[in-house]
């Protein structure tokens, strides 16, 4: 079995930042240690690099199948390696909809075999993502699918949401929920106010998301039932989750590195790739996202990486899809304007720690963490080098990212998954 050495490199020890030798034997992580040395070993000097446990990601769109145009298995996968994630979890929304035990063992099968990296695989919440019946929550879970979600829609029937609510929990499958009232949306394509108002635009009140979720709340909280929420993008859905913690309610959430760097005042125009579902929020709202993060509320970071192409962006504000790429900026965006300053807004520690134990802890996944035995799935990032982003350097077939053009620090420079190179840079 072939053998790995990264020599040099500055360790995140699942929370100790150690300089140290990593050696990989196969798939796994075979030691950690000062001055390794092995036969017959490949050798990368990682001298001033982070190495760290691959990121984890449990929100990203592949279009695969039936919008292969967007993206695919193989290209998303390679987006995740490019941005240091070695596992990540596929929404639904693509055609036919995995909603049955048979189709979510097709899609783990194609997952498996045709992802570079870890691919786990959503179920929806109900059939077809439509208004109607639950799926069966225990089959999708024995075929594999790693949560259920209607991700992309709302769902709009409070019965139908305690329905789930209590199906997910007797199987024991993490509910993903994507708050959005429907009957609030009234055409409107970025948040409501002033941004809204000097482009002429409808905008979105915070009201669509949190009204839907302060009902799901409190159907968590009458079912006593896990309840995940998605893409939290505004300061009263934080406070919200906030005291339903505090009240017993089982829930966790998310947060998007595009709400929390990006508020409504950034969009420079009429600039699709500033357009997502939830939109971008104010200033305030990406403030209290970060304290949810330090303070517990929130609790991890997800991408919500949603490629479209780029004649459907093109169209623009009133007329584009909803959604930009996140796989490959990710880490190096949150990076560069959370710790890489003269005031930090939070360490390194706790940002991989968002990125990657944490979300691993929330869905119970076999990843986050660097162990000696453990599988080898790292991400080496370059912390020193700024890098300014360029469109046609995505491995994703998605163009649409509004971090284009700016300069970041923490470009991935190696990805393993299992022991085997996925990612070098610039390949």
């Amino acid at each position: 079995m072939s053998k790995t050495l990264l020599r040099g490199g500055t360790v995140n020890l699942n929370g100790d930042l150690v300089k140290a030798d990593l050696l990989i034997d196969g798939t796994k992580i075979a030691a950690i240690g000062t001055n390794l040395a092995e036969p017959d070993t490949t050798e990368y000097d990682v001298s001033g690099m982070l190495v760290t446990a691959g990121l984890v990601d449990l929100h990203v769109h592949l279009r695969d199948p039936g919008q292969t145009a967007k993206e695919t298995i193989k290209t998303g996968s390679a987006a995740a390696a490019r941005g240091g994630f070695t596992t990540i979890c596929a929404m639904p929304n693509v055609d036919p909809v995995p909603d049955s035990p048979a189709r979510i063992a097709e899609m783990v099968a194609r997952n498996n075999a045709e992802g570079l990296v870890h691919i786990k695989q959503y179920s929806s919440i109900t059939h077809n993502r439509t208004a109607g019946a639950t799926v069966d929550f225990a089959g999708v879970k024995a075929a594999g699918a790693v949560g259920v979600s209607n991700d992309g829609n709302g769902i709009q029937s409070a019965d139908t949401m305690l329905e789930a609510l209590l199906g997910a929990k007797a199987a024991g499958i993490p509910l993903a929920e994507h708050v959005e009232e429907d009957s609030l949306k009234h055409g409107g394509v970025i948040s409501a106010g002033a941004k809204a108002d000097e482009l002429g635009v409808k905008g979105l009140i915070p009201a669509v998301e949190t009204s839907q979720l302060a009902r799901d709340l409190a159907l968590a909280q009458s079912a006593d039932a896990p309840y995940h929420v998605c893409h939290v993008s505004t300061a009263t859905s934080v406070n919200m989750i906030r005291a339903a913690k505090a009240a017993g309610v089982p829930v966790t959430a998310e947060a998007t590195p595009h709400h929390l760097l990006l508020s409504d005042s950034d969009i420079p125009g009429d600039d699709a790739n500033y357009k997502m579902n939830p939109p971008l929020r104010t200033r305030k709202d990406c403030a209290a996202l970060l304290e949810g993060l330090l303070d517990g509320t929130i609790d991890c970071i997800a991408t919500d990486h949603a490629p479209h192409t780029d004649a459907e962006k093109a169209q623009g504000l009133c007329g584009a899809p909803n959604g930009i790429t996140g796989s490959e900026t990710a880490f190096a965006s949150l990076y560069t304007a959370f710790v890489r300053q003269d005031q930090p807004k939070c360490t390194l520690i706790q940002l991989l720690h968002w990125l990657s134990a944490a979300p691993a802890t929330l869905f119970k996944l076999n990843a986050g963490k660097l162990l000696p035995g453990g599988a080898a799935d790292i991400a080496v990032f370059d912390l020193e080098h700024g890098h300014t982003v360029t469109a046609d350097e995505f491995a994703s077939k998605g163009h649409n990212n509004p971090f284009i053009g700016h300069k970041l620090y923490g470009e991935t420079v190696y990805t393993f998954v299992d022991g085997q190179l996925v990612y070098h840079e610039g390949n």
